[in-house]
């Protein structure tokens, strides 16, 4: 639906489209702002793993939240997953979500690195 996909790789870079802390059904997983950030992310990172890459990959994260959002509680979901990684970030509110209850929707980008590929990725040609 929408014409997009969960996350596309080429050659070794990683984006993984806009995701949301929903379930199934479409409906927010919880009203809970940590735990929305981190459900989103660690779908995310699935997206991301199941490309060939991994958390230490991660080069770039955004966090996008609703009005009146608590932003420290979202940041401390961040800091839970990315500690270790320390990607960039940019973190801000936008007007709400499309599904009812959706307090957050984040992005990924990762790099696959030697560490996280069988085979480095040949940097010396453009990407297609």
């Amino acid at each position: 639906m929408g014409g997009y996909s969960r996350a596309v790789r080429d050659g070794a870079l990683i984006c993984v489209s806009g995701t949301a802390p929903t379930g199934p059904d479409g409906s927010a997983i919880s009203s809970d702002i940590y735990e929305q950030t981190h459900h989103a992310f660690s779908v995310a990172l699935r997206a991301v793993e199941e490309l060939g890459g991994t958390v230490e990959g991660v080069m770039r994260t955004r966090i996008f939240l609703a009005p009146d959002t608590d932003w420290r509680r979202s940041v401390d979901a961040h800091h839970d997953l990315f500690a270790a990684v320390t990607p960039a970030n940019t973190t801000l509110f936008v007007a709400g979500f499309i599904p009812p209850g959706v307090l957050v929707e984040v992005e990924v980008d990762a790099m696959v690195t030697d560490r996280t590929a069988a085979e480095p990725p040949d940097m010396s040609q453009p990407p297609r």
